[in-house]
């Protein structure tokens, strides 16, 4: 009894949290606003294995203390399906993140929180508990008129960092599945990444960048700080298409 005891208590902050449909982020964090975690999705259309992770990204996106982001990618386009969001810059962006964590291999479903931590993602807790764990210490972000956006000067993590302009669709998604391992379902996919751009380097001083026009209307605009060669995500920033100061 004593350890049923136990195991309910380490089990019920999790259990309210999902029951009554709350962010999962901590409440102590008090700049989630302004730097939510970054929850990236590598999956493909054609991954039997994906749906529920998929399921669980889905479930994250409306939470505005997380950037849900799906990427979609191409090594299992030759499986009977091609998966028609997926690039091969995802499918770089994935192999980085194994080459700096010190892994010879990449699989799909795979979940990266802020760059730090991955998991396979079908497991709501422990997806849970890694973005209530997640750290954000970089910069702020501030968008400004004309198409620009710059990182402002920070003493917290002055570490070389990458910027990136990721752009994505908030929209659900109803993809139908004409071959391979999902061959007849319909899958629901949100904030599927269209476009991923280097936008340049911070090196812990005020920096402004141009951001380039979006290829499609409605995309969502997100700029992630990221420590050099796909490291941890510093901070992050995102502005909706709906926006009235969206650049």
């Amino acid at each position: 009894m004593a350890n049923r005891r136990l195991y309910l208590r380490a089990i019920l902050p999790a259990l309210l949290a999902l029951s009554i449909g709350t962010s999962v982020y901590a409440q102590d964090h008090s700049d989630t606003h302004e730097h939510p975690v970054v929850v990236e999705l590598f999956q493909s259309q054609g991954c039997s294995s994906c749906p529920p992770a998929e399921e669980n990204l889905n479930a994250l996106a409306d939470d505005p203390h997380v950037l849900a982001l799906s990427f979609g990618v191409t090594y299992w386009d030759d499986l009977g399906w091609k998966d028609t969001f997926a690039t091969q810059a995802y499918t770089d962006r994935q192999w980085r993140y194994a080459h700096y964590h010190r892994r010879d291999t990449v699989w799909t479903p795979q979940i990266y929180v802020n760059g730090h931590t991955d998991l396979v993602g079908d497991n709501r807790m422990e997806l849970n508990e890694a973005i209530r764990e997640a750290q954000s210490t970089g910069p702020s972000i501030a968008w400004l008129p004309t198409n620009r956006v710059e990182v402002k000067a920070s003493n917290l993590d002055p570490r070389a960092s990458d910027v990136w302009l990721v752009r994505y669709d908030p929209r659900t998604l109803h993809v139908h599945v004409g071959g391979g391992e999902n061959g007849g379902r319909t899958l629901d996919q949100r904030n599927i990444v269209r476009e991923l751009v280097h936008l340049g380097e911070w090196q812990g001083d005020d920096v402004a960048f141009s951001l380039p026009l979006a290829s499609l209307s409605g995309l969502d605009t997100a700029v992630l700080v990221q420590a050099q060669d796909d490291g941890d995500i510093l901070s992050a920033s995102v502005q909706h298409a709906g926006d009235s100061e969206l650049p």
